[in-house]
């Protein structure tokens, strides 16, 4: 398996102890953009370090595979996406407006001869 592949899904358990942290009720649905490395790692059957396991749950000689497995089981039955703002607790009230992006104003100048 690539190195990067394994790099990734670490940088995605560095991510799900900081999830998994929050209490049950206050935390966020898994974010969708760890499918992506875990669905690299779901073949790679060397084992994860024990640390990793842990986190998961899983016994010390569990393989990349088992832990993307545990990962993807969190989607099973998510049924609405977390956005990058709701990580790794759910907002605070409903209040969109601080997250509205607006249109700064254009400054061409850098591009003028």
């Amino acid at each position: 398996m690539h190195q990067a592949h394994r790099l990734e899904f670490e940088r995605v358990m560095d991510e799900f102890a900081r999830w998994h942290a929050v209490p049950e009720g206050e935390r966020s649905p898994a974010p969708a953009w760890w499918w992506g490395p875990a669905m690299a790692v779901v073949d790679d059957h060397e084992p994860m370090s024990g640390t990793l396991c842990c986190e998961l749950g899983l016994h010390e000689s569990a393989s990349f595979a088992d832990g993307a497995r545990a990962i993807l089981a969190l989607f099973v039955e998510q049924t609405s996406l977390t956005g990058p703002q709701d990580f790794p607790s759910k907002s605070e009230g409903d209040d969109h407006a601080i997250r509205e992006l607006h249109p700064l104003p254009s400054d061409d100048s850098a591009f003028q001869p």
